[in-house]
């Protein structure tokens, strides 16, 4: 395709680790005509974005909204707005992203106590408090739903063992939002932040992000500014709250727009209903794939319903099955991350993606390959 064509790509079928699938409503809504980003009518589409995101969230906090950006930028914006050189901070780490939370503490100039756990495991809660002992960090920060191996962490204990060390709970729920139950008051997580492009099938470019009280204090009384203009939340929050919104920066109308669209999405199916469908499109996929051979890299009590961590068999050319289901059958899967590339897949069943149909065409196509095509994908034949 050259630039002087028009734009025609293919109807994929989005089983990756992200983006998903979008939902019609969604993309006749980024086609509304724009208005200004401080127009009356686009200050009650942030309002109601502001409200939707409560609910799913399952939050009365104040200071909840959508980030200009996607989310590693939802992550950097509760690390660097609660964060200060000299800080200190415990970061459970089991994948990719525990380690990028790390890596942005350190360039807060804030020390990085690690917990780590092997990849495929939650990180243990014991270990936790093993590592809090004696000490008082500003934040324990934890990722949910690690993309990198499709583990979900449970996150009350976490919780618990942070605020009696006296540190604000910091969440990525960029995987799990929308996907599977969070209760962010309940579970009292201090900062929280996610993407558009998973669970809630949104086109990417928007991060929600939700900060209680308790983190709002830690911001007022910092003693340095935030290093970062654009994510500074002493002057982000003036433009998504009170009576006269302050000029911030143009935000992304066209995607605010689809979030609004793909939030109600999520409210006329509801949160339990939405979460069961996940549960057993994961069910449906897991029965298919074993029967095919198929192993899955996590527990099954720690498993996440919308991130398929899976492993492949032995005699399977890994590259080459994805590449011919993307060519063949427009449908596109992940594969995996460091220590785990060439030896699982990842395979997303996320809002608009997590479908009987879904799982059906990916294993109908798997099926075939196998049948029609052994020669093609399968090692002990290849390599004969």
């Amino acid at each position: 395709m050259s630039y002087r064509d028009p734009l025609n790509t293919n109807t994929r079928i989005l089983m990756g680790p992200g983006p998903s699938n979008v939902h019609p409503r969604v993309l006749k809504a980024m086609s509304t005509p724009l208005v200004g980003h401080l127009d009356p009518q686009f200050l009650e589409v942030m309002d109601d974005i502001k409200v939707m995101l409560q609910k799913t969230l399952q939050t009365k906090n104040h200071l909840t909204f959508a980030v200009s950006a996607p989310g590693s930028a939802g992550m950097e914006t509760c690390l660097v707005n609660l964060l200060e050189p000299g800080d200190e901070a415990l970061v459970c780490v089991n994948g990719v992203f525990g380690n990028r939370i790390s890596d942005i503490v350190e360039r807060c100039g804030a020390k990085v106590v690690r917990v780590d756990a092997p990849w495929g495991e939650p990180v243990d809660p014991e270990q936790v408090k093993e590592a809090l002992r004696n000490r008082s960090p500003k934040l324990v920060a934890v990722v949910h739903a690690e993309t990198s191996t499709g583990v979900l962490q449970p996150l009350e204990p976490l919780s618990e063992l942070a605020h009696r060390a006296g540190a604000l709970f910091v969440v990525d729920a960029v995987t799990s939002f929308c996907g599977t139950e969070i209760k962010m008051d309940e579970w009292q997580i201090d900062a929280l932040y996610s993407g558009t492009q998973k669970c809630l099938s949104a086109p990417p470019g928007l991060s929600p992000v939700s900060f209680s009280e308790r983190a709002i204090k830690v911001l007022k009384e910092r003693k340095t500014r935030v290093q970062s203009w654009f994510l500074d939340l002493t002057m982000v929050k003036n433009y998504w709250q009170g009576a006269k919104r302050a000029y911030h920066h143009t935000a992304p109308v066209s995607a605010m727009f689809a979030l609004r669209e793909a939030l109600q999405l999520v409210m006329e199916e509801g949160l339990e209903k939405r979460f069961m469908r996940h549960k057993q499109n994961h069910e449906l996929l897991r029965d298919g794939l074993q029967a095919l051979g198929f192993g899955f890299l996590v527990k099954p009590e720690f498993r996440l319903p919308m991130l398929n961590s899976v492993v492949l068999p032995s005699w399977l050319e890994e590259v080459e099955v994805r590449k011919r289901l993307l060519e063949a059958y427009d449908i596109e899967i992940g594969g995996g991350l460091g220590d785990l590339a060439g030896k699982i897949w990842r395979i997303g069943l996320m809002g608009e993606s997590s479908t009987k149909n879904h799982v059906n065409m990916l294993l109908s196509a798997l099926k075939t390959m196998i049948e029609d095509s052994p020669s093609a994908i399968t090692k002990s034949l290849k390599h004969a």
